[in-house]
C-alpha cells in the first residue's frame, strides 16, 4: 500500500495550489492522484482563462472574499514565471434600460468587495472597447485579466515535483473510502490527511465518507465559438453582458485569449453527464439520475426552469448568435465559427431546498477535507482559496 502524510484527490488547480500551500507550511510527503493521465483535462483546463475581479459576488461570501485576492496572486505568479498573461480588462454592457438597475447593483457589490471598477458612459466605452455597445452606461473592470490555465498547471506541477515532497499518481481512480486509506484503481493509498479536490466528482467522493448527503451535482455544458479575422480584431479585451445575478451564470460573452483568439460563449446548457462534452460523449449510467434531478428541479425551481428553457436553444446557431450580437456594434453570422472548446460547469444543488448552491462549500470530517462546488471563480480564487484551506482546516 502507498502512504503519504497528505493525499489529495484531484490534480486540478485546487489540488495543486493546496499542495503548494502545504509544502510552504512544512507538511510532509504528499500524493496527488487523478483518474486522468495528465493535468487539466476538465474544468481547470477547459475554462476561459479569465481572472475575474470580484464584481459579481454577494459581499461576505467565500467567492467575494477570495476572488480579487486570487486574481492579484495569480497575475503575480504569471509575471514571476513568465507565463502568458493578458491584462485585458473587461466591460459589462447593458442590452436595454431594464438592466441599468442590475448594473448599479454590480457596481455596489464590486465596491463592497474592494474591487476596482468604474461606471462609464458610451463615449468612454468606445475609447476602451470600440466595438462594444451599451444602453447609456457600462461598467469597466481594469483588473480583469486572461491567462493560459494549462501553462499554469504545468508550471505548478514542475515546482511541486522539484520539492521532492510531492508525487503525482495519474490513471488512478477513486473507488471507495476506508479508515485512514482510500481504495483506488491502482491500489490502496493510506493518509494522515485526505483532501477531496475532485471537482465534478467531489460530491461522490464526499458521500463515500458519509457526508454531504444533501448535495447532488447538476452538470451544465458550456459551448464556445470563435471569431474569424477581421471580426476578431475588433475585440480588444472582454465584453460581458449584465447577468441575471440570481443565477451563477454570466451569459454568452466575448473574450480575447492570451494567444489572440477571440472566443464567444459559453452557454449554460443542462448536460446529461459530468463529462458530457459532445452530444453523446460522457453520457454514462448516471444519465437517468441526472435527468430525474433536472426534471425535478424544472418543476420545483423557477430559476432553473428559466435556464432549462432558454439555454438549450443555443445549440442552434441563430439563438447563440442572437445573444452575441446584442453586445457589439458590428458582427455578422459569417464572422462566427464553430470551436472544439467546450467545458462542463459542475454545479452543486441542495436537494433539501431545491436551490442551486451559489457559494463555495468546504466540509471537514475527521481527518478529511472536502471542497465542494468549486465552480467559477475557483480558478481565479485558487491561490488564496488554498491558503485559507490550509490555515483554517488543516
Amino acid at each position: 500500500m502507498y502512504t503519504a502524510d497528505v493525499v489529495i484527490c484531484g490534480a486540478g488547480i485546487l489540488g495543486l495550489t493546496i499542495a503548494r500551500e502545504l509544502v510552504k507550511s512544512g507538511a510532509g510527503d504528499i500524493i496527488i492522484f487523478d483518474k486522468e493521465d495528465g493535468l487539466g483535462y476538465h474544468a481547470s483546463g477547459r475554462n476561459s482563462g479569465v481572472l475575474h475581479a470580484g464584481i459579481y459576488y454577494d459581499p461576505g461570501t467565500l467567492k467575494a472574499k477570495m476572488c480579487l485576492q486570487g486574481n492579484l496572486r495569480m497575475q503575480a505568479y504569471c509575471e514571476e514565471h513568465n507565463l502568458p498573461l493578458f491584462k485585458s480588462g473587461k466591460v459589462i454592457v447593458t442590452r436595454d434600460e431594464s438592466e441599468l438597475a442590475t448594473l448599479d447593483e454590480l457596481e455596489q457589490r464590486a465596491t463592497a468587495n474592494g474591487a476596482t471598477v468604474e461606471m462609464i458612459d458610451e463615449k468612454q466605452l468606445a475609447e476602451i472597447e470600440p466595438n462594444a455597445k451599451t444602453t447609456g452606461r457600462a461598467l469597466h473592470s481594469p483588473l480583469t485579466a486572461v491567462v493560459d490555465p494549462k501553462a499554469i498547471l504545468k508550471q505548478m506541477r514542475s515546482e511541486l515535483e522539484a520539492t521532492g515532497k510531492v508525487r503525482f499518481f495519474f490513471d488512478t481512480r477513486f473507488l471507495s473510502a476506508r479508515k485512514d486509506s482510500v481504495r483506488t484503481s491502482q491500489g490502496d493509498i493510506g493518509y494522515g490527511l485526505f483532501i477531496n479536490a475532485a471537482g465534478a466528482f467531489s460530491d461522490k467522493v464526499a458521500q463515500a465518507f458519509g457526508i454531504a448527503k444533501k448535495y447532488r451535482l447538476l452538470p451544465f455544458k458550456g459551448i464556445y465559438r470563435v471569431l474569424k479575422k477581421p471580426a476578431a480584431d475588433k475585440i480588444r479585451g472582454s465584453i460581458y453582458p449584465v447577468p441575471n445575478i440570481k443565477n451563477p451564470f454570466l451569459g454568452v460573452h466575448f473574450t480575447r485569449s492570451v494567444h489572440g483568439e477571440v472566443y464567444v460563449g459559453p452557454t449554460a446548457i443542462p448536460a446529461f453527464g459530468r463529462e458530457n462534452y459532445g452530444i453523446l460523449q460522457g453520457i454514462d449510467s448516471e444519465v437517468f439520475a441526472i435527468l430525474l434531478r433536472e426534471m425535478y428541479m424544472f418543476f420545483e425551481n423557477e430559476k432553473f426552469r428559466g435556464v432549462a428553457l432558454e439555454e438549450p436553444r443555443k445549440y442552434f446557431f441563430k439563438h447563440f448568435f442572437a445573444d452575441a450580437e446584442k453586445l457589439v456594434k458590428y458582427i455578422i453570422p459569417n464572422d462566427v465559427m464553430s470551436s472544439p472548446k467546450v467545458g462542463i460547469r459542475p454545479q452543486l444543488v441542495d436537494i433539501e431546498s431545491n436551490e442551486l448552491v451559489m457559494d463555495f462549500v468546504v466540509e471537514k470530517h475527521a481527518n478529511t477535507i472536502h471542497i465542494l462546488n468549486s465552480i467559477s471563480p475557483a480558478f481565479t480564487s485558487s491561490m488564496y482559496f488554498a491558503e485559507l484551506i490550509v490555515k483554517n482546516y488543516v
